[in-house]
């Protein structure tokens, strides 16, 4: 009998790449993993690796193997699933990982709505970018995420890669807007969609590189024929903001985040159609049937 756990590192090392990434998925050391495999081989009877230098790759059988283990975990999840079968009103706790900026207005009320109209439900939130979310999938430590995918990162090589062991949904979308003091130029609510030139000579506030939205502000710039002038770094919307009504900095931010702005900002849309998110349910493989899952995924969709 083969090690379920040892299949699945074979399975996150033909998605990933590197022994190291499979070890960082899993928060364990490298050498850990590369023990573990080797035992697989053992078990197996059959080279699954090839070792060159520092370098791992599957052989012909490693590929095989690694895709019939998504087989494998999608019965283990079927049968799973079937102990729930004919048990009437979904019942137990929903694990629900979430990114910040979703936690109060889509988490939140998705909480309370599945607690209220299913009585046997506990909700379970726990915050975490898209990246994490998929890990603690991965790792059977959630049940559901709530991840978020920006559509002009889709073709530039920067977007995460989608994992084949997790399916999504898309929930809605989620437009970038600009943030403005009510004085600046661009600020008339009654004007047309803002054009990223129109703000080119001012300062900005972003998020770091080498983030999401960094990544997406930076490239959504470029292509408008600029590099924006940053003066301020933070992942915080909320901090965004406030930095945005004390110096009048420009701020580009998802539009579910502009609930709370200081009453000197003022929301505008930009006329870059790409610059928006795709906010998603993602569910392991083989999941989405259970009755506790289906029923966050069928409360999610219908507040929207």
């Amino acid at each position: 009998m083969l090690d379920v756990r040892r299949l699945v590192l074979l399975r996150d090392l033909e998605a990933h790449g590197t022994v190291t990434a499979v070890a960082e998925l899993h928060r364990v050391t490298p050498s850990a993993v590369s023990q573990q495999l080797r035992l697989l081989e053992e078990e197996t009877g059959s080279a699954l690796l090839e070792r060159t230098g520092r370098s791992v790759h599957l052989t012909a059988a490693g590929h095989r193997l690694a895709e019939d283990t998504g087989a494998v975990l999608a019965a283990l999840e079927q049968a799973r699933e079937r102990l729930h079968t004919g048990a009437g009103e979904p019942t137990g706790p929903v694990r629900l990982a979430c990114f910040p900026s979703a936690l109060v207005p889509v988490a939140a009320p998705l909480g309370e709505a599945l607690e209220r109209a299913h009585r046997g439900l506990r909700v379970h939130i726990t915050e975490a970018e898209p990246e994490t979310a998929v890990r603690l999938l991965l790792q059977r430590r959630a049940d559901v995420a709530l991840v978020y995918r920006y559509a002009n990162l889709a073709h530039t090589g920067l977007a995460a890669p989608r994992h084949p062991a997790i399916e999504t949904r898309t929930l809605r979308t989620d437009p970038l807007v600009a943030v403005l003091r009510a004085d600046h130029p661009a600020a008339d609510p009654a004007g047309p969609p803002v054009d990223l030139r129109e703000l080119a000579d001012t300062s900005w506030i972003t998020a770091p590189p080498q983030t999401p939205c960094g990544d997406a502000v930076l490239q959504a710039c470029r292509s408008a024929g600029f590099t924006p002038r940053v003066r301020h770094t933070c992942t915080d919307f909320a901090a965004m903001a406030a930095l945005a009504a004390s110096g009048g900095h420009t701020v580009l931010i998802p539009r579910i985040a502009t609930d709370r702005l200081p009453p000197t900002l003022t929301v505008r849309p930009v006329s870059d159609g790409t610059l928006t998110r795709t906010i998603e349910t993602a569910v392991r493989q083989g999941t989405a049937h259970r009755p506790a899952i289906a029923a966050c995924l069928e409360t999610a969709e219908l507040l929207g």
